[in-house]
């Protein structure tokens, strides 16, 4: 490995980059990321020497690593010497990065962000990593938050997002987080308003994004919910009626059915691609990046869809 340049003054007693920077292999993952990111987040970025994209990236991740002081790891995963490993974490195009912490990736991008959103996104982090109430690490928080929200507990959810942006009022993790514990009790209207509040830059991230989609959509089942029993009956009795399959996907996702949601539209793709300009796969990316691209089934889904696509 190619030593890192650090430019930080000498004054500062920085970790020395060959232990902010390593390579990891199959056998050293776990020790190298999983294991480690118990103590400090763990960028890890898979590459391969044969794309451009990866040789342009991978200096500005170790740029901002070293510039993190420590408050950062970096890890480089070769995916040409790694493929098992990369099938394991289903990385499908690269480069591609990951952020870990707590053993569990938390956040990550795909393709060679420009430099300007490549420090945005390191800026983000650093939020993450500072002190929040009680001496209380903001990324501990979000873990516990996120984890409250899976568990069916949006109240408590709400709670730790609440005091996460009382410290970082810009913090877009927290601002999705909360706006999925709205539309989670039903409370839309709270959802709508936190969205329309927010400043230009935050709204735009792609995490915030994805909470108003999963608003929108939340929003649309509404409507349909209660027709969701008539819907499964024309979609039996007719299977060519695509525009009750479409409602009845809609209602399934918006009453946590995900998984037949996804699977009633990849149905309609199935029988007709183009059906009403592709509203099925349009509807189904919805669902992708309101469930968040990393979701298991939302990488499942779009491995079927990219099936239908092209075969």
């Amino acid at each position: 490995m190619e030593p890192i340049t650090n430019d930080s003054s000498s004054g500062n007693r920085a970790p020395q980059s060959d232990q902010l920077v390593k390579d990891a292999t199959e056998a050293t993952f776990v020790a190298d990321v999983i294991k480690a990111s118990g103590e400090t987040p763990v960028v890890v970025d898979f590459w391969s020497p044969r794309y451009s994209p990866c040789k342009q990236l991978t200096p500005l991740l170790e740029k901002f690593t070293a510039q993190a002081k420590g408050a950062l790891q970096l890890v480089k995963v070769n995916v040409d010497e790694n493929p098992a490993l990369a099938q394991q974490l289903r990385i499908q195009s690269i480069p591609a990065v990951y952020v870990f912490s707590q053993g569990r990736p938390v956040d990550g991008f795909t393709g060679a962000l420009p430099e300007d959103e490549l420090k945005t996104f390191f800026d983000r982090l650093m939020q993450q990593t500072g002190k929040g109430d009680n001496g209380e690490s903001l990324i501990k928080t979000l873990e516990q938050a996120k984890t409250a929200l899976e568990g069916s507990d949006p109240t408590t959810a709400a709670e730790l997002y609440s005091r996460i942006l009382t410290a970082e009022s810009n913090n877009t993790d927290a601002v999705a987080g909360l706006v999925r514990c709205y539309v989670a009790t039903g409370d839309h209207e709270r959802a709508r308003n936190l969205l329309d509040s927010l400043e230009e830059k935050v709204a735009s991230a792609s995490i915030v994004a994805a909470a108003r989609t999963a608003l929108e959509l939340a929003e649309q089942g509404v409507q349909s919910a209660g027709d969701l029993p008539r819907f499964q009956a024309l979609s039996m009795q007719n299977p060519d009626d695509h525009q009750a399959r479409f409602d009845l996907a809609t209602a399934q996702f918006a009453n946590g059915q995900q998984e037949a949601a996804v699977e009633s539209l990849l149905e309609i793709i199935r029988h007709d691609k183009e059906w009403n300009d592709q509203a099925a796969r349009l509807q189904l990316l919805k669902f992708f990046e309101a469930l968040g691209h990393a979701h298991p089934l939302a990488v499942a889904g779009r491995r079927s869809l990219s099936t239908l696509l092209f075969v």
